[in-house]
């Protein structure tokens, strides 16, 4: 078994690597890792909307509006956001001036969404709104985060061509060096402008819809219903994981901004009035954190718990070491410290415990006993409490973890057994068979 990882580890590494590596991918990983902060703290304005008090909706209901603002302004604004850290990245991989890469990305974003006439009459909130042209928050939202990729990612571009053929107004020397960068950008400002602005407005191309097309059945298989999507995806972030590479960080560029579109897709919907059974995306990295990756990757705490109870020292130090970071989602010290990477007899249950959890908690939500999440907290927060928040206060939701959590035991505990054995021979010093020989002669 273990000729059979190193030949696996020997053929995906290169292709792990040149993933992990590529700046484009990068970039887009990093952006939409940079605007966590947003995400979460808008997150916890939809929570603070929907708290499970008796008489709480109607109190607070004069002030729905007002509450609502932070939500539309950090994660309504979501592709907005990222379009401007995806481009600073981008640019700053190539040497680029950080800020100006993310102003012309931001710009092309921008450019993509057509304004809407306001006429004279039109009121809200009581008050009259005045005849003008609107920006419309909704294609800023979840909907036109590929749009904004892709306006970074050209944008970006368009920017380091023109560096690299000196398509640009070269200022005297003696001039500040923010006066030198802003009349360098003149050129591919306008080029960005012209590129974008063209297709939208002047064609009719909405590049938005477009690409949404394009990309829905990757989306619907990624994370919407479809259960061999969600297995596919735990199977090789685990797979990547157990050969000692950072399963998210080579998937993550792939998988996240599906993730992120559909938590946010799920929490405007929800915020806008549907009932968080009837959401469209099962399949958020919230549904995988909270139950198939409870404790981190591999739903370690599980086995970090059988550490806890183990006759070798070793293990069970280690699970002493590893129970505090494991019950907040971090496993780098069970990982690398049993180790899991590149050990058949714990590789095999880190990668099954998150496929058959997946499958337990996909059947549960098909079948409606549990709602769909639509809230996006921290990743470090206990898995319970994690599920309770996400799936607006559902109790069933939270009982499934401990659920989850027995059923890792089970399908853990045989594979521990197995290792512990070889863990207390080394300890002896003998070999496994003489252990086991000994065992049964004491018995």
């Amino acid at each position: 078994m273990s000729h059979y990882f190193d030949a696996l580890s020997v053929r995906l590494l290169p292709i792990a690597n040149k993933i992990g590596d590529q700046r484009h991918l990068q970039a887009i990983r990093n952006g939409l890792i940079s605007i966590l902060p947003l995400t979460i703290v808008g997150s916890f304005f939809t929570i603070l909307l929907n708290l499970p008090i008796n008489g709480y909706s109607d109190f607070i209901a004069p002030y729905v509006a007002i509450l609502d603002v932070p939500f539309r302004f950090t994660v309504g604004l979501m592709a907005l956001y990222a379009s401007f850290t995806i481009g600073s990245y981008l640019s700053d991989s190539y040497k680029l001036d950080k800020t100006t890469g993310g102003i012309l990305s931001m710009l092309g974003t921008l450019l993509m969404v057509m304004p809407v006439q306001i006429a004279k009459g039109v009121t809200t909130a009581g008050k009259a709104v005045a005849a003008d042209r609107y920006i419309p928050l909704t294609p800023l939202g979840s909907q036109g985060l590929f749009g904004a990729i892709l306006a970074a990612l050209i944008a970006v571009e368009i920017y380091r061509f023109c560096k690299v053929h000196k398509l640009e107004i070269k200022m005297p020397d003696g001039v500040p060096p923010v006066v030198g960068e802003s009349f360098a950008a003149l050129l591919p400002t306008l080029l960005v402008v012209l590129i974008f602005w063209i297709p939208r407005h002047f064609l009719g191309i909405n590049i938005n819809e477009l690409l949404s097309i394009l990309i829905s059945p990757l989306k619907g298989f990624l994370t919407g219903n479809n259960l061999l999507g969600g297995i596919v995806t735990q199977f090789f972030i685990c797979l990547f994981w157990t050969m000692g590479i950072h399963g998210h960080a080579v998937m993550g560029p792939i998988i996240r901004p599906f993730w992120d579109q559909a938590i946010i897709e799920n929490a405007e919907l929800f915020q806008n009035g549907m009932s968080a059974f009837k959401l469209p995306n099962i399949f958020t990295e919230q549904f995988f954190q909270w139950y198939a990756q409870m404790g981190g990757t591999g739903a370690t705490l599980a086995l970090v718990v059988l550490f806890l109870f183990s006759k070798s020292k070793y293990l069970k130090q280690l699970g002493r070491l590893s129970i505090l970071p494991g019950i907040f989602n971090i496993n780098e010290p069970v990982i690398f410290g049993a180790p899991i990477v590149m050990n058949p007899l714990l590789a095999i249950p880190f990668i099954i415990v998150p496929i058959v959890n997946t499958i337990i908690i996909y059947v549960v939500t098909i079948l409606g006993f549990m709602p769909r999440m639509m809230v996006k907290p921290p990743f470090s927060i206990p898995a319970p409490l994690g599920a309770l928040i996400t799936t607006n206060w559902n109790w069933f939701a939270c009982l499934m973890v401990f659920v989850c959590f027995f059923v890792s035991l089970i399908i853990y505990y045989p594979f521990f057994k197995a290792f512990e054995k070889t863990q207390i021979a080394q300890e002896k010093g003998e070999s496994v068979s003489d252990l086991i020989k000994s065992e049964q002669s004491a018995s």
